[in-house]
Formats: structure tokens, sequence, C-alpha cells
């Protein structure tokens, strides 16, 4: 593994930025009447790079810019899941804003580096660099979640992320700064230049396997990891701040961040605090089995179809929970994080994508009843409704159900039979409330449809997202009966 600083390393993240930075001067350089085509360009660009990373897949491993980033497989696997979610997010984003009066170009440049930050946050190996990334990331949320200004629960959903995400980060960094300075006391190690670099810390808990000190730093950078991912008890902002946030911004929190946090924890558990298994497992199998339960029980009595998807995507953070839990022992689970997590983006883009066709000026009221009699209006939009909807159930033969087939035969493998009954009851209750917005959709023939949401479903999704939908439930339905270049490359890595 050859170490160095070459920028081209980092050549999808530097073309993501120069994409954002594109975006403004075209605002600039452009007629107004010209502005309404600059998204198309991010979409354009996004594709293009994603085009261009998918013929560079196979780059070796290797350290970059001094072991700041590691580029890895699984780190080229991410960038193509971050690339997929921004192109989606912009997608939806160019429906979503045409109700709003707020700026758009705006919108798709921190999108673009919102992803760029992800990226560079996944290939962390230094809790500097770390920092950094997360904190990049942020911030662009904080803008993004309460984008459409004029909506109060959108700013209270903004107010509410900022706090929670600036006691997130303190958590974080005073975990840090704990396992900073244990591990850079001469004292202990002698190491302090090394001391941020996840490899000498790993050195220094395997040589102090029960030191207090870094076992309550590594609880603290667990606590602000598990606040990204959604996971108990750190899950109180999601149901209020997915409420209030525009729907593009919710689909971009419910995917791409709490894929981001996956992938830091991911590293973390395998590499970083291995010699602390004593630790880590106890506490990240109490949080996975009551993150599954509180997501899927909260979400029973929700009517708000956002809260609904906020709360059911806490269960989805206590499933790959599990995986995460038992990579400790079976390696086939690291890989199964991966497939769950592709398998979630597919679904969850196809519900967020109907969510955002009937929407309308106001995105935070949307309610279950608003969906009935949906397959009459529209049956496409009601078919990629289900299929999502079913995907995320873990129903056959959508990609879903392989997912989470592929976490409990990892878990069954690594012996936590307990946690395998706790997610086996977890599906069983979501069942209830996914199949209850199927039925209101295909079955509730007492109840019509209201006429502002069956104008939009008859107005329908426009080319660009009608193609983005179609392409995401076909996705579902063929990963679902053909997991083949995927599972090669999740679980031969």
């Amino acid at each position: 593994m050859a170490a160095g600083n070459p920028w081209s390393a980092i050549w999808p993240e530097i073309s993501l930025g120069c994409l954002a930075l594109l975006l403004l001067v075209l605002e600039t350089v452009l007629p107004r009447a010209a502005h309404g085509r600059i998204p198309l360009v991010s979409i354009a660009g996004q594709l293009g790079i994603l085009v261009a990373l998918a013929f560079n897949f196979d780059a070796p491993q290797r350290a970059a810019f001094n072991g700041l980033l590691m580029l890895s497989p699984h780190g080229q696997l991410m960038r193509a899941f971050f690339l997929i979610s921004s192109i989606l997010v912009s997608v939806l984003a160019r429906h979503s804003l045409s109700w709003q009066r707020v700026p758009r170009v705006e919108f798709h440049h921190v999108v673009l580096v919102v992803a760029a930050a992800m990226m560079l946050l996944v290939e962390s190996r230094n809790f500097v660099m770390l920092f950094v990334a997360l904190e990049t990331v942020t911030v662009g949320l904080y803008i993004l979640v309460s984008y459409y200004r004029s909506n109060p629960k959108t700013l209270e959903a903004g107010l509410k992320y900022l706090v929670m995400g600036a006691l997130s980060s303190a958590l974080l960094l005073f975990g840090i700064v704990l396992l900073y300075g244990v591990s850079g006391s001469p004292g202990l190690a002698g190491r302090t230049g090394e001391a941020m670099q996840y490899a000498g810390l790993a050195g220094f808990l395997e040589a102090n396997p029960n030191n207090f000190l870094a076992a309550a730093g590594i609880v603290l950078v667990l606590s602000g990891v598990a606040f990204k991912i959604g996971a108990f008890p750190f899950q109180i902002w999601i149901p209020d701040v997915y409420q209030g946030a525009p729907t593009p911004v919710t689909a971009l929190l419910a995917v791409a961040s709490k894929a981001a946090g996956f992938g830091v924890l991911l590293i973390l558990v395998t590499e970083v605090f291995a010699p602390y298994a004593w630790l880590v497992g106890p506490v990240l199998t109490i949080m996975a089995a009551a993150t599954i339960l509180f997501g899927n029980l909260a979400a029973l009595k929700q009517n708000n179809v956002k809260r609904l998807i906020g709360l059911s995507g806490v269960s989805h953070a206590g499933f790959i929970l599990l995986a995460v839990v038992s990579a400790a022992r079976e390696p086939m689970a690291i890989g199964a994080v991966y497939f769950y997590l592709y398998a979630y983006l597919i679904a969850s883009f196809a519900v967020f994508g109907v969510m955002t066709v009937l929407a309308g000026p106001d995105d935070t009221e949307q309610e279950l009843g608003d969906y009935a009699g949906l397959a009459r209006e529209s049956p496409f939009l009601a078919g990629v409704l289900a299929c999502g909807l079913g995907s995320l159930a873990g129903i056959p033969p959508f990609a879903g159900f392989v997912a989470k087939l592929f976490v409990f035969v990892a878990a069954f493998k690594a012996g936590h039979f307990g946690l395998i009954a706790v997610a086996v009851a977890g599906v069983v209750i979501s069942i209830y409330y996914y199949f209850g917005w199927i039925r209101m959709a295909y079955f509730d023939d007492e109840a019509a449809v209201s006429p502002k949401t069956a104008e939009r479903a008859r107005a329908g999704a426009g080319l660009t997202l009608g193609v983005a939908l179609a392409a995401l439930t076909l996705g579902s339905v063929v990963l679902g009966f053909y997991q083949g270049p995927l599972w090669s490359w999740v679980f031969g890595r």
C-alpha cells in the first residue's frame, strides 16, 4: 500500500466541488430566463462523474495525504452511493422547488458540496479529517433542512436539527479529545503525533485493552455517530426534522446521511475499536434491539407520511446495526451492510419520489388519507409506491427482502440469536404500517382522493422524475431476483 498525497486520488470530490462552483458561475453569467436549466447541468455533470467513477471502480487500495484518507474498494462503493443519492435528490428538487419562491441554483450547489464531504467522511482515517468532513456535511444539512424559510415548520425543523446537531458534535468531539489525550500521553503510548490516526489509536487500544478514559471516549464517539444514523436513544430529532424539512432534503437525511454514518461506524468498529469489543459489542447490541423496537412501534400510530417514513427509517438503522454488530465475528456482515444500504436507497427514493409529486406547496402536511384512491388516479405512481414500500417491508421479490435475509444470515453465523428474534418481530410490526399505506392507495374504495392530490397525480411526475422512478422500481425488482455483480462486489472484497 503506497502512501502519498496525489490530488488525483480525490478526483470525484474535486469534480463535485468544481461542478458546484460552475453552477454559481452559470447563475451569474446566464440571463435569468436560462436559470431553470442550470439544475439540468448539475444532474448531467453528476451523471458524468458517476460514469467516470464506474470506469475507475477497481482502483487499488492506497493511503493518501499521509494517511488522512484511505482509498479502498468499499470506499469506491460508497462514493457511487453518494453520487446516486445526490443525483436523485437533485431530480426530486427540480420538481419540489418549482412550488417554492426560493433560490434554486444554491440548493443544488449545497447538495453537491454535501455529497463531496460525505465521500471524504467515509474515506477518513484520521479523527481531525473525520470531524472536519462531518461538520461540512452537517453545516450543509443545516442550510438544506430550513431551506423553505417561509414555512414555520421548516424553520422549526432547522432549529431543532441545529440544536441536536450541535449536541451530537459536542459528544463526538469530547470523545475524540479523550481518545487523543489518553493515547497521546507519553506515559502511556508516547506517540502524540499518531494519536489522531486510526491506526495509531488502534495500536494504543490493543496495548491497553482496559483503559477507563479510552472506554469513555469510545462511548462518546459512538454516541455522536449514533445521532447521524438515527439510532436509539439519539433518534428524538427525526420525526420533527423529517416532517419539516423539504421532501428532497428528508430523502437526503434518510438515505445518504444515514449511510455516511454507517460507513464511519463500520470502520470504527472493525478497525479502530476492535480491541474494545467487550464494550462496543454490548453497547451496539442494546442499541440495535432498542432501535428496531422503538422505530417500528412509534411508526404504528403515525398518520403523517414523512414522520412515518422517518420512524421506519429508525427501524432500518436498527437492522443495519445488527449487521454491524455481527461484523466483529462474521466477515459476511460487512457486505450485508453495503447491500442493505443500496437496497434501502432504491426503495426509499422511490417512495420519496411519489411523495414529492403529491406534496404540493406545503409538503409538511402529507397525511395517509391524501393517498386514498391513488391507484385510480395514477396507476404508475401507485405501483412505484407499492414496490418501494414492499421493499422497505422486506417482502419478496424485492431487494429489501434479500437485504434483510443477508443480515439475518450474518447475524445467525455470528450467534446473535436474540437480536434475530427482535428483528423478526420488527419485520412483522412493520408490515402493518407499510401495508396500511398500500391499502390506502389501492383498496380504500370509500375514501375519495382530495381534488388537489388527484390533480397532481394526474399531472404526473414529468419526464426526468418519471424515468428515475421507473428505474428505481425496476432496480428493486431486478436486485431482488439477481444480485450478481453487486453480490460479488460487496461480498468478495
